[in-house]
């Protein structure tokens, strides 16, 4: 069996993350979605937090595969965390060309570090290719509407975190 590997900060999760992961799993039975944990950075959310958005999210959009996901932390490699939880696939969004770039050189570095995992790019689709969880953040701290760009739970535990 496949099992996919979907790392990032998930900070807030977005309707880009969603669709990402929602297209992963249209291509494997299983995907772990891979909460990076940065000491140095002070997160808008907690890893339980994101986790938690991350499941209602995919709960409220495809509740039909909720259960194909796990979610998990790391702190050390992308290709050694996906090692560590039997993945052989690693996936990641793109939006752009930019994306591209930045992306095809990881990759490259990831196969000769693992050459037994595969990165698999998955296309944004139109209407999330703008939308960064830092601009969402920032919108929102600002108290701009990023309902456009969040899963609902994720607004509503956005709007719960601007309340006094």
């Amino acid at each position: 069996m496949i099992t996919a590997f979907y790392p990032g900060s998930f900070d807030p999760m977005t309707n880009g993350h969603l669709d990402v992961l929602v297209q992963s799993l249209n291509v494997a039975p299983k995907v772990i979605v891979a909460i990076g944990i940065h000491p140095g950075k002070a997160p808008l959310f907690t890893f339980d937090e994101r986790a938690d958005l991350i499941r209602q999210s995919l709960g409220e959009f495809l509740p039909e595969r909720a259960s194909d996901i796990s979610i998990v932390s790391f702190d050390n490699l992308v290709v050694d965390a996906a090692r560590q939880h039997g993945a052989s696939l690693l996936v990641r969004g793109l939006r752009d060309g930019t994306d591209l770039d930045y992306e095809m050189q990881m990759a490259g570095m990831n196969r000769q570090m693992a050459p037994d995992i595969q990165t698999l790019f998955l296309p944004a689709g139109t209407a999330s290719r703008p939308i960064t969880a830092t601009l969402v953040r920032q919108i929102a701290a600002m108290g701009g509407d990023v309902s456009a760009f969040v899963p609902k739970a994720v607004h509503r535990a956005l709007s719960a975190k601007r309340k006094p």
